[in-house]
């Protein structure tokens, strides 16, 4: 019975337990890990929910079906397991869920599922290796238009254009004149270092 309930359990995310409640499991996507190179699997949380505890017809077709009886004998059966597990957390105040975990009933009489399995065993990290082919055609949507990934990288390559390329003649020329009013005062007033200072004569009366 149990390996039947796990497998409706994987299925359907959830299963009613009459006069109990629902276990449910809450999966997490499968996650790419570039630090082990690999793909690591789903994780699976299991929780109980004391609110809702009524199976639907689904659950009992499909004990019916795997079990190849009808489906009133599917409900008769289903209601039985449902009163022992019941029973026996009354009496133990915890009942094991094979294959998945366990029920335990607090002080309170709130019943609380402890999971024995971090993951089902056919979970397992795949390998996964980056593959990168520099050479490889494809194509890239650039605005409304399709590109390829070469004619992308031409275009990228190109060299910019800088606007107006006439700024270092400019800059040419005014050095060009800064030097000529360098020679010039050197020229007028001499060479040397005192004629880079004040050359006016000042009288100092007594």
């Amino acid at each position: 019975m149990y390996a039947i309930l796990n497998r409706y359990l994987f299925l359907n995310k959830s299963i009613p337990v009459p006069g109990l409640g629902t276990i449910c499991m809450e999966s997490q996507s499968a996650t790419p890990d570039a630090s082990t190179r690999s793909i690591l699997p789903p994780t699976y949380r299991f929780r109980f929910d004391k609110f809702f505890d009524s199976p639907d017809k689904e659950l009992f077709a499909y004990l019916s079906s795997e079990q190849h009886i009808s489906d009133y004998e599917a409900l008769r059966q289903y209601n039985d397991f449902a009163f022992s597990l019941r029973d026996r957390l009354n009496y133990y105040r915890e009942a094991p869920w094979e294959g998945l975990g366990i029920l335990k009933k607090d002080d309170m009489g709130d019943i609380h599922f402890e999971t024995s399995i971090a993951n089902p065993f056919f979970l397992q990290p795949v390998p996964a290796e980056k593959v990168v082919r520099a050479n490889a055609k494809h194509m890239l949507l650039v605005g409304d238009r399709e590109r390829s990934n070469r004619e992308m990288s031409d275009w990228f390559a190109e060299e910019p254009v800088h606007g107006n390329k006439l700024w270092w003649l400019v800059a040419l020329l005014l050095g060009i004149a800064a030097a000529f009013l360098i020679l010039f005062h050197f020229s007028s007033h001499g060479w040397s270092v005192e004629s880079t200072g004040n050359q006016q004569l000042i009288q100092v009366k007594n």
